[in-house]
């Protein structure tokens, strides 16, 4: 059997709508592998916009059928016309999305075409380890009520970095002044703003690209000094307000999104000098650092994590999914990962260290902390004998991940690759102390405090 993932617009197709008023998915919309989609493949439901992610799961009833039918149930923002259709059968509904940025930190989606192709047609093919990953996460939430499922669309960003749109059409769904170069927004809560060198030099708006990820932009005001009122405050006052900083290319007509920003931590600005409009004499300018979401920051002194966010090991199993792993052996092992975790913290705690847990600025670990000048950071790893290589192999390469990402940011960086017992082969012990990370377990604990 394959497993798929089913893209829904909430702008195009009511789900919450529908879900309220007691109505039942029976089918969806699809464009490719007509031929290669079967009665009792699974699949995933994805909603997108801002609040991005799979809420459902579930099989294929059949294969795809040509419909002529406008099939307009009310739902619709406008009528889908004919098209091949994929019956289907929701297993269950997730309590909360598995969002979007979990896909983003899983080694195992990296160039799925769900992330990197988010506009084709539907569906999106997942490989078997894909699906895995996919239910051991759903897991983590239980089948609820749909009326409690929340999915509108109010307030939702669609767009991916690259994609265009003109500026009048960017600011009638978002929000924001159609001239500026900084626009923010009093009906979402988006500041969203525009490089354009082909208008902007002339007003001394010198933004430089420093690499992919890290970007100098000018802040607004052509005559005199800048200070920080409308766009500049807005922008400096980001985090503050609860708003998303957006960066689109270009500043008329048919424009280009690149994505969401951030207010480097450690210098978020600075003061600079450039000519007024036309050519004046130098004033001075705000210059904003920034950085790409999703980027790894490294300026030092941006701390390392918070304090511990104990895990919950009690697991229900959802119902099962069609060809799908035993749900009764994914909430076990995810159970295992938590105690396993939990009982961590704990003796960290009682040798009177800090245990931390992930901020948005750090990488994906599961728990860290400090030990003098050196910043452990751990990943814990339940082990079966089936897919024991798997996860020591995953493991040490998201520890090595880890401490690339972190090492800029603690004097000395250290992984921990914690596992549930020893590995059935004494050779990982040596892989592992090659590549500079402790291998340990239960019962071998010296080795992560020596």
């Amino acid at each position: 059997m394959t497993a798929w993932v089913l893209v829904c617009n909430p702008k195009r197709f009511r789900l919450q709508e529908m879900l309220d008023d007691g109505g039942e998915l029976t089918s969806w919309s699809v464009g490719r592998h007509l031929r290669e989609m079967r009665e009792g493949d699974s699949f995933a439901l994805w909603v997108s916009g801002s609040r991005s992610g799979v809420v459902a799961t579930g099989q294929l009833t059949g294969e795809p059928f040509w419909t002529d039918e406008d099939d307009d149930d009310g739902y619709w923002a406008e009528a889908p016309g004919p098209r091949h259709v994929a019956p289907l059968r929701v297993g269950q509904w997730l309590e909360g999305p598995v969002p979007r940025t979990w896909f983003e930190s899983q080694s195992a989606f990296v160039g799925a075409t769900v992330l990197t192709q988010p506009f084709a047609p539907n569906p999106h093919r997942l490989t078997d380890q894909q699906w895995e990953a996919l239910v051991i996460e759903a897991e983590r939430t239980s089948r609820i009520g749909t009326s409690e499922v929340q999915l509108t669309a109010d307030d939702d960003w669609d767009l991916q970095p690259g994609d265009e749109i003109r500026r009048v059409d960017l600011h009638t769904q978002y929000g924001g002044s159609r001239q500026g170069g900084i626009s923010p927004s009093k009906t979402s809560n988006n500041v969203i703003f525009f490089t354009d060198p082909r208008t902007g030099e002339q007003h001394g708006y010198e933004d430089v690209w420093e690499s992919e990820d890290h970007f100098r932009y000018t802040g607004e005001g052509q005559v005199g000094d800048q200070v920080f009122t409308r766009g500049n405050k807005a922008i400096r006052d980001y985090l503050r307000d609860g708003r998303h900083l957006r960066l689109f290319i270009g500043s008329r007509g048919v424009v280009r999104y690149v994505g969401e920003w951030i207010l480097d931590p450690d210098r978020p600005y600075s003061w600079g000098r450039a000519p007024s409009t036309g050519g004046g004499g130098k004033r001075q300018v705000i210059h904003f650092h920034m950085i790409r979401v999703g980027a790894a920051v490294t300026a030092p002194d941006v701390p390392v994590g918070t304090e511990y966010r104990v895990e919950d090991e009690s697991i229900v199993p959802a119902p099962a999914v069609p060809s799908a792993p035993d749900p009764a052996l994914i909430g076990e092992t995810l159970s295992k990962h938590r105690q396993l975790q939990n009982a961590l913290a704990r003796e960290v705690r009682d040798r009177g260290l800090k245990p931390l847990s992930p901020i948005p600025t750090d990488p994906a670990f599961d728990l860290a902390w400090r030990v003098g000048d050196t910043l452990k950071v751990t990943e814990v790893k339940s082990l079966r004998l089936e897919n024991e290589s798997h996860q020591l192999r995953t493991g040490l390469g998201q520890l090595l991940d880890y401490v690339d990402q972190l090492s800029a940011r603690a004097p000395l960086v250290q992984g921990v690759l914690w596992v549930e017992r020893a590995p059935s082969e004494d050779r990982w012990l040596g892989i592992c102390e090659r590549a500079g990370v402790v291998l340990a377990w239960p019962g071998t604990d010296m080795r992560i405090w020596q």
